[in-house]
């Protein structure tokens, strides 16, 4: 997919162009309807004939409402009207919405070439066209690989941004590497158990490797056993499959003046071990519990290929299923993570977190700047945020508001929880260092909690639970609903600006 900037408003920019989809947004009136003198003007461009079906249809111009309209022997044939909403209340959360829905009707109509003339005056040249850009890419997106027949679809090869500078479109030509790295992503987390395997992980890491560069380490059982991952190969054992800890490296050409490591959970499959989950827990879904892996994942890809200046990144997964066996850990059990803690197994279906510890112990041992984690964790965090935000907990201010804006930037919404010291309390074991689960009350923030226990002190760390945005049954905003791949477009943000250092408070 192509993107072209058209530098001209509407009318002129009609003169120039010749695909066959238009789609315009135009905002809501002071009556239920659009406004008015925006109508005037396309009816100016267009024809006068609009007018009629508009009023037919009962277009009113709510925000992401389409209606699309053939134009037998006319240029462009097809044009999709998008509501914006009210003009008060639109940005760029709005604006990737509108465009959404445009691509999306766009490729109901089977359409090759699509213009998206919207009314950018009061957002960021910049900001508005890579929102644009990825909304009409990513909208479109369709899983089939599982069907026995694909459904016959045609994507645009061309997307045109009609009043977008041409000095915009040299920055464009990275959306489609942030793009693909979110697609990455769903695919991994869509995927069922019985493919997104660790070692399908381990080679998924190897393909971006081998197709984009970067380096791969691969530590089997026996590696891990070696340096003392007793909390994550806990929760291994009890699967036939064999555990994969993933370590894939980007390094810049030039000098490193930044280091960050990424941290994704990668359970392939959490079945509960012995404390089961039981029916309405949604044990079918649980092939989504690898969501931090694919984000990470994801973002590697794009990393990878669009090659950032100064920063050195590592990607980390300790992949494994959680499953139950005669060899599977027991609830009382009690492991010995790799920086020596012991940790007494409560409950053998909080099992992320003991991944996560000896992952964390490794990623710290690596020197870096910040080291940032994904998991879908914590139910807990579902109940407090919902399935619109994902929950940051961070010992750095500075790290904290970096990623805060980069997933404003991106449209993907975080919300900074606490990191309350005293409710450590409730993690406290008889007889061993910690607990892997305290209380109900407060359960994402113990879980974080947690996660410190692991972090080397000072080291700017930052902990987002994905659990409630990782999947959207209906859809949600700009994305269709599955798998969202939610996280790549803020991590790949985050260090692409540059801020991806920071210190504890």
């Amino acid at each position: 997919m192509e993107f072209r900037c058209i530098p001209d408003a509407l009318p002129t920019a009609l003169q120039h162009w010749q695909g066959d989809c238009l789609a315009v947004g135009l905002f809501q009136g002071s009556e239920d309807g659009p406004d008015q003198p925006q109508l005037e003007r396309l009816t100016a461009a267009l024809g006068q004939s609009l007018a009629e079906p508009l009023q037919r249809r009962r277009f009113k111009a709510k925000p992401a409402e389409s209606l699309s309209f053939d134009r037998l022997g006319a240029t462009p044939q097809t044009l999709i009207l998008v509501g914006l909403g009210k003009p008060a209340s639109f940005c760029l959360t709005g604006l990737r919405q509108a465009c959404a829905a445009a691509s999306q009707a766009a490729v109901a109509a089977g359409c090759r070439h699509l213009a998206l003339a919207m009314p950018l005056e009061a957002l960021e040249a910049g900001a508005a066209a890579q929102a644009m850009a990825g909304a009409a890419r990513l909208a479109p997106y369709s899983d089939q690989r599982f069907k026995g027949e694909a459904e016959p679809r045609t994507l645009p090869e061309t997307i045109s941004l009609i009043g977008v500078a041409a000095s915009f479109e040299p920055s464009l030509a990275g959306v489609g590497a942030i793009c693909a790295g979110v697609e990455l992503a769903r695919q991994l987390v869509a995927a069922p158990p019985n493919v997104a395997t660790p070692q399908h992980l381990a080679d998924t890491a190897a393909a971006i490797a081998r197709d984009f560069g970067g380096e791969l380490k691969l530590l089997e059982r026996a590696d891990c056993e070696a340096l003392g991952m007793g909390a994550y190969l806990g929760v291994a054992q009890g699967s036939d499959l064999a555990p994969k800890f993933i370590h894939f490296t980007y390094r810049p050409a030039g000098s490193v003046q930044r280091r960050v490591v990424l941290v994704g959970k990668g359970l392939t499959f959490d079945s509960g071990g012995y404390n089961l989950k039981t029916a309405g827990s949604q044990i079918e879904m649980m092939k989504y519990d690898m969501g931090g892996s694919a984000a990470v994942l994801g973002a590697a890809r794009a990393l990878a290929e669009l090659k950032p200046d100064g920063v050195e990144v590592h990607v980390i997964v300790a992949a494994c299923e959680n499953m139950i066996s005669g060899g599977a850990v027991h609830p009382g059990d009690i492991l010995t993570a790799s920086n020596g803690k012991t940790i007494e197994i409560n409950n053998t279906d909080a099992e992320g977190r003991l991944t996560l510890a000896d992952a964390l112990v490794y990623a710290c041992k690596l020197e870096p700047d910040a080291v940032v984690d994904l998991a879908t964790l914590t139910g807990a965090c579902v109940i407090a945020l919902g399935e619109e935000m994902a929950g940051l907990w961070s010992n750095s201010d500075g790290l904290a508001d970096a990623l805060l804006a980069a997933g404003q930037a991106e449209g993907e919404d975080l919300w900074r929880m606490p990191l309350r010291s005293s409710y450590k309390a409730g993690l406290k074991s008889q007889y061993a260092d910690l607990k892997n689960t305290g209380p109900r009350p407060g359960g994402s923030i113990t879980a974080a909690l947690f996660l410190q226990d692991f972090v080397t002190p000072k080291l700017a760390w930052a902990h987002l639970d994905i659990a409630g945005t990782v999947w959207s049954d209906k859809g949600r905003g700009a994305d269709p609903a599955g798998a969202t791949g939610f996280g790549v477009r803020t991590l790949v943000h985050w260090i692409c600006s540059g801020a991806t250092s920071g210190t504890t408070a």
